[in-house]
């Protein structure tokens, strides 16, 4: 082992060989180098500390504690996100703030502040974020849900309010509906004709989503498509994967996490063999356009969508895959909701014995002695449309409504919301608000009687279907597809739990997605209570 001494020896033997002059410039050299780099960093730094300063200058409306990189994510990962959202909201408040990986958002829980938002500054908050799914499966984004706010919207708006789901348009698929709608109800009557002697239980589910979509297909379409199943399995898939809080959705900038999830690909796999079916039936539309096809007394939406195009009257002239995209808006908006409004209404009403004599007695006396109920006596029905709406408020189908964004800087209750925020809005939550809901958990149907209150986005107590200028065009059209079905099978059967289970156990958790339908099918045991008249089954 050398010493000390000799190792000093050896620097100094190496020095004296190599005078420290000749050091110097190569010296001068690495600090002109590492100046710039120095003042570089100083910038940055510099740059940092005003942008925080800035930032913290905005007042921003208050919200739970923060992590680096996922922000507010780790305060939703216990439970679905609309309960956490709101369980939150009693601790910060009726408008939060939250970073959700790298968005920005403002959560809303409150009718008062809902108010503000989609009435008072409804234009500053009349546009919508970039979602992947939005992005991917409406043709970038050019339909209506998820269009940007502007002229082309403007101009789909109006044709949905005027051509595609008016009063009229609605009233045209009258017979769509009711045909549906008894096939659904022989068909649960042939299920308890084979059970013999013994109990089937239906699974309601499933009926109810199949009855939505065979309804959305003809009014859109005419007919059923033969790719029927393939087109209903496939937007399935997409409505999964479209929530708005997968890892695509809120770290767009992180490319690398959109290939690790698979999201994308899924999704432009998804959207392809959709795009193919209904390449296929518009084309077979213009084929029977051409030839005067005869066999149709009505329009279908595909039909009104076409015959715009063709006439050139449009400021916008529309192309095949705008046509597209809205039709897709159609189901996703449509179909999926209606089959979800059946399933909650039906579950509560099981769920309360009291609620569901009542509403049957209301539905047997006033088709007393008919064979069917005809859809223009509907209006009879007054505690059925009660049923409806407290179903509604406990359960709307889409509990955090389509996102908002922030077009110009903005002031609500006195918190500074900056351009580009994304804003939620908990519809879920307000409406079950105890400040004005009396008992607020519970589903008391009779709440609604003699209240001036609809869910046309008038009252920001009950917002089911949003409000203001990106409020759902196309309430008619799901409501009609709701209470036909649920008048006719509460009053053609009666119904209990399988297996002599009690009310208290069904089972009422939610799953989420693109909207919140009981995470368990529907099994329900019918008794036959009238006799169905009989009809041949549509194809």
């Amino acid at each position: 082992m050398p010493s000390n001494t000799n190792y000093i020896t050896d620097i100094s033997t190496i020095l004296a060989g190599h005078p420290i002059q000749n050091y110097l410039p190569i010296l001068f050299i690495s600090m002109e180098l590492q100046l710039p780099i120095v003042i570089t960093l100083l910038i940055l730094l510099l740059m940092v500390i005003i942008q925080k300063r800035k930032k913290s200058k905005i007042r921003l409306p208050p919200g739970p504690w923060k992590l680096p990189v996922i922000g507010s994510l780790h305060h939703l990962v216990s439970g679905l996100p609309h309960h956490s959202l709101r369980d939150l909201a009693k601790k910060h408040g009726p408008i939060m703030h939250l970073n959700l990986g790298e968005i920005s958002a403002i959560v809303i829980s409150s009718p008062k502040i809902a108010k503000e938002v989609m009435k008072t500054h409804d234009l500053t908050f009349a546009d919508r974020p970039s979602i992947m799914v939005s992005d991917i499966l409406s043709y970038n984004c050019t339909d209506i849900v998820f269009s940007p706010y502007g002229d082309y919207w403007r101009q789909l708006r109006k044709i949905c309010i005027l051509e595609l789901l008016s009063v009229k348009r609605v009233l045209s698929f009258r017979s769509v509906r009711e045909e549906e709608v008894s096939n659904l109800t022989r068909s649960i009557s042939m299920s308890i004709s084979g059970a013999g002697f013994g109990e089937v239980a239906v699974n309601l589910s499933e009926k109810f989503e199949s009855l939505s979509n065979d309804i959305t297909l003809r009014a859109a379409f005419g007919k059923k498509l033969k790719d029927n199943h393939a087109l209903i399995s496939l937007m399935s898939q997409a409505l999964q994967l479209g929530s708005g809080f997968g890892v695509v959705d809120l770290f767009p900038s992180k490319k690398f996490l959109h290939v690790i999830s698979g999201t994308k690909s899924r999704l432009e796999k998804i959207h392809m063999n959709i795009d193919k079916i209904l390449n296929d039936v518009l084309e077979e539309h213009k084929e029977n356009k051409k030839v005067a096809y005869k066999g149709k007394s009505e329009e279908d939406l595909a039909d009104v969508l076409l015959r715009l195009q063709e006439s050139g009257d449009l400021d916008f002239p529309i192309t095949t895959e705008n046509i597209k995209a809205v039709i897709m808006d159609m189901f996703f908006a449509g179909s999926e909701a209606s089959a979800t409004m059946l399933e909650w209404a039906m579950a509560e009403l099981m769920k309360h014995p009291k609620e569901m004599k009542e509403v049957q007695d209301e539905v047997r006396e006033v088709f007393r002695g008919k064979l069917n109920i005809d859809e223009a006596e509907i209006h009879k029905l007054t505690y059925l449309k009660l049923v409806i709406k407290e179903t509604l408020r406990l359960h709307p189908p889409a509990p955090l409504l389509a996102p908002r964004e922030c077009r110009e800087k903005c002031e609500i209750n006195g918190y500074e919301i900056p351009v580009k925020t994304k804003v939620i809005v908990n519809s879920w939550a307000i409406g079950r608000d105890p400040e004005y809901w009396k008992n607020a958990e519970s589903f008391e149907p009779k709440r609604f009687k003699g209240m001036d209150v609809d869910y046309k986005g008038t009252n920001f107590e009950f917002i089911p279907f949003g409000a203001g200028r990106r409020m759902c065009p196309g309430i008619l059209f799901g409501i009609a597809t709701v209470e036909l079905p649920l008048a006719q099978l509460l009053y053609h059967f009666d119904w209990k739990l399988p297996n002599g289970a009690k009310q208290e156990e069904l089972d009422m958790t939610e799953s989420f997605g693109g909207t919140a339908r009981p995470k368990n099918n529907l099994y329900f045991v019918p008794t036959l209570y009238t006799h169905l008249p009989v009809n041949n089954v549509v194809e």
